[in-house]
């Protein structure tokens, strides 16, 4: 009897905080490419997204943007640690449909042995984490060269703890979508349909940018938005790829449809501008490349080749529209794109993830008791919900933020240099009397 009780207490002592003691064993093998892809991930916002948007911008503006995207990075991984990662993929006991527990704050239950499958917890928590950074420094694309950096802080924590954290884990925490059987392989609704309507709402809350749209506000450096767009497809690899959490087919799968939906969405955005105006640019093709990307991402998971032709092929015909309608026709200022990009393309890929995973174009197939009819239902409801939430959310938080501090700077800060009067910097000082 006396070994069996010194047996339980041994077990009970180093079992792990969620249960008795792991049975899946490490992987080695998925852990580096784990590893690999969340470097990836955090390279597509540090420096790829920054450098990206940045080129877009004003000579004026640049530093804020560049601002932004490290200052989201800095103040989500905090938000992450301290509640983020046990609200989203945490157990919430009665609400678990809804949102994640409390159980986990600060991370407190995790350590060095913790798995998620066969890979460690805190490889999981840093990967999730890269993608809560990316999201919200999505939506500063939208409200670019006029809003307070203070507005920019209060808007990141409340966004993230209000829209982002329950939309990922209704979809990847074990929430209501996911029972559904909803299929978000990498983001589409979970990042680019938050993101994308999100910016929808800031660009009309906030308001266009003075002289919009009889001032042409043309990207002020090209050559870093190339430089930065590159980046980005390089990184998307983890971000998709990543997203099987194991060095399998399925990532390489993962990986291969990705770089065909870039392919494919850059060349139809580009002969779409030829067509149209004479002459293919250089922004028109890593635009085109990046609706490729964010539309493939819900996809990649269950597409086939096939099916990422299709899907590269709709984002860059669809996406392109979306940015002339919404700028030209209903003359809202999202100021480089988001919505037409992200948010559109990320809706056409979450519905097309129901097309594109039947075997005969090469898809994986769906789960037991589904079909393409009902997996479609599912998506649909799965959309519908993502918007109506970020939506409605957003749009309370940037008129609270508005009423408490203010979104906007003053208009002589934003003719004159938003970076100068908020950062009391310049993105180029250049003394036009040297040689050098």
């Amino acid at each position: 009897m006396r070994p069996f009780v010194f047996f339980l207490i041994g077990t009970l002592l180093i079992a792990p905080t969620y249960g008795w003691a792991e049975t899946a064993q490490l992987n080695a093998a998925n852990t580096a490419w784990l590893l690999t892809a969340t470097v990836l991930v955090l390279f597509m916002t540090l420096p790829g997204l920054a450098l990206f948007y940045g080129g877009l911008v004003r000579t004026t503006s640049v530093l804020s943007v560049l601002m932004h995207c490290f200052a989201i990075t800095c103040l989500v991984s905090l938000l992450w640690l301290v509640y983020g990662y046990t609200l989203a993929f945490g157990d919430g006991g009665g609400w678990n449909s809804v949102v994640g527990g409390w159980h986990n704050l600060f991370l407190a239950r995790v350590n060095s042995e913790s798995l998620t499958q066969d890979i460690p917890e805190t490889l999981f928590i840093l990967f999730q984490l890269t993608f809560a950074v990316i999201t919200p420094a999505l939506v500063t694309g939208a409200f670019a060269e006029r809003l307070k950096f203070s507005a920019l802080l209060w808007f990141t924590a409340l966004w993230l703890t209000l829209v982002y954290i329950p939309v990922c884990h209704w979809i990847w925490g074990g929430g209501w979508l996911m029972t559904l059987g909803i299929k978000d392989f990498a983001g589409g609704l979970v990042v680019h349909i938050t993101a994308g309507v999100s910016a929808l709402v800031a660009a009309l809350v906030v308001g266009p940018r003075k002289g919009f749209p009889h001032t042409l506000m043309m990207p002020h450096n090209l050559t870093m938005a190339y430089t930065g767009a590159a980046m980005l497809w390089v990184g998307w690899f983890g971000f998709n790829g990543g997203s099987a959490l194991a060095a399998n087919g399925s990532a390489s799968m993962a990986v291969l449809v990705t770089h065909i939906s870039a392919a494919t969405g850059s060349l139809v955005w580009m002969m779409m501008e030829w067509l149209r105006h004479g002459k293919p640019s250089v922004l028109g093709i890593i635009t085109g490349m990046v609706a490729g990307l964010g539309t493939i991402t819900p996809a990649s998971g269950s597409s086939g080749p096939m099916g990422a032709l299709l899907i590269g092929s709709i984002a860059g015909f669809v996406c392109y529209w979306a940015t002339q309608i919404v700028k030209q026709r209903w003359h809202i200022d999202d100021s480089l794109d988001v919505f037409p990009v992200h948010g559109v393309g990320g809706i056409l890929g979450s519905l097309l993830t129901a097309v594109c995973a039947a075997p005969v174009l090469g898809g994986s197939g769906y789960s037991d008791g589904m079909n393409m009819i009902s997996q479609f239902g599912v998506q649909l409801l799965g959309v519908a919900a993502v918007v109506s939430w970020s939506g409605l959310i957003s749009y309370f938080i940037f008129t609270g933020i508005d009423r408490l501090i203010g979104l906007r700077v003053s208009e002589e800060q934003e003719i004159d240099s938003i970076d100068l009067a908020l950062h009391d910097e310049r993105g180029y000082n250049i003394d036009s009397g040297s040689r050098w």
